[in-house]
């Protein structure tokens, strides 16, 4: 099996996990992968990743020009930005997941580090957690800002849309993500009650131990 069709069957699988566990809904949320040419392939534009074809995934160029399948998400531009910051990026999962959904419409996060330091786990997968200021889908500002982060960050939460997270592999993109999600869900169980946080001596050890940036 080539690569191309390892990584369509690799991307239709992750998008059925995602959507069956709730992680996704309706025709929400894009997944991409950086393919070894430079070009990429990318879930489709209002298709939904419970029922996503190989063979109808977009195909796209090294500069975005969509060679064959069904037109891309119409937020291929989020991948993109995350892609032209990141060199290390294969690939990106972007999701309207509930938990961290809900955490972006919160009014008193810190925009530079969303959610606190809850897990190890969390610290590894994600580290610090910005906040991409509120713009209209579609909004090409929305991608400079995007851009803006990027470079210091593989994961970012988008106010009042959800998630945008980079990994060094689609698997390590999806995990994380999972992650997030799930300390999304931590954080709003835990509203109002007092928080035993990992200290900064505790972060800045895992930092260390795993080679965190």
């Amino acid at each position: 099996m080539s690569e191309e069709n390892r990584f369509r069957d690799e991307i239709c699988r992750v998008g059925a996990s995602l959507f069956d566990r709730g992680l996704t809904a309706g025709s929400s949320g894009n997944i991409s992968v950086r393919l070894e040419d430079g070009g990429w392939l990318m879930t489709p534009t209002n298709a939904s990743l419970g029922a996503l074809d190989p063979a109808r995934l977009s195909r796209l160029d090294e500069t975005g020009r969509l060679l064959s399948g069904d037109a891309p998400t119409k937020e291929a531009f989020l991948h993109l930005s995350m892609y032209g910051e990141r060199k290390d990026a294969a690939a990106v999962v972007h999701l309207h997941s509930s938990h961290a959904t809900a955490v972006s419409i919160l009014r008193d996060v810190d925009p530079n580090d969303v959610l606190p330091a809850m897990t190890a786990y969390f610290v590894m997968r994600i580290g610090r957690l910005p906040l991409v200021p509120y713009f209209a889908p579609g909004d090409p500002d929305l991608a400079h800002a995007v851009r803006a982060l990027a470079s210091a960050h593989h994961a970012v939460l988008l106010a009042n849309h959800g998630p945008v997270v980079a990994g060094t592999s689609l698997a390590n993109a999806q995990y994380a993500t999972e992650e997030l999600e799930e300390t999304a869900k931590l954080f709003l169980m835990l509203q109002n009650q007092a928080l035993r946080l990992l200290t900064p001596e505790q972060v800045a050890d895992l930092r260390r131990r795993f080679n965190l940036s």
